[in-house]
């Protein structure tokens, strides 16, 4: 995936319809990206640097995080997203709802089916390759105090 804002996203569209009428880079307003972020509406993976990353996603479904012990090395980090109509993109932030538009094909990210539900995104980079595994979970927001860095 290539990216000029330095900046991936992972949400389901429908958790940000509210967002679609809003300006194109609404998230750029820090305060505005850790509201959605922490209400489980959106991922923000700021990159540190424009350029192109190799992405690679997966889905675990039969463990449920938050329902036993749960091992995540230090490396990953571990985020909660919510999912109310399974259809979630997964691509570059300049592509994210806004400025009357949503992403469709014509974006370079992939729209990702899943079950409507809640997700623990367990995220974990080495340079330039991103890992994203998606597991089933209770908990569907976040409680941050800055913008997720990777």
């Amino acid at each position: 995936m290539v990216t000029d804002t330095a900046t991936l996203c992972l949400y389901d569209l429908a958790a940000l319809k509210h967002r679609t009428q809003d300006t194109s880079d609404w998230w750029s307003i820090p305060e505005d990206e850790l509201a959605e972020v922490n209400a489980g509406h959106c991922l923000f993976l700021n990159l540190g640097a424009d350029g192109a990353y190799e992405v690679e996603w997966s889905l675990e479904e039969d463990a449920e995080v938050g329902s036993g012990p749960d091992y995540v090395a230090e490396r990953e980090k571990v985020y909660h997203l919510q999912v109310p109509s399974g259809e979630v993109f997964l691509g570059a932030a300049e592509d994210v709802s806004g400025g009357e538009l949503e992403p469709d094909e014509t974006c370079e990210g992939v729209l990702l089916q899943l079950k409507p539900g809640n997700y623990a995104c367990i995220i974990s980079r080495e340079a330039s390759r991103i890992a994203i595994v998606l597991k089933p979970s209770i908990q569907g927001i976040n409680m941050l105090d800055e913008l997720i860095r990777i």
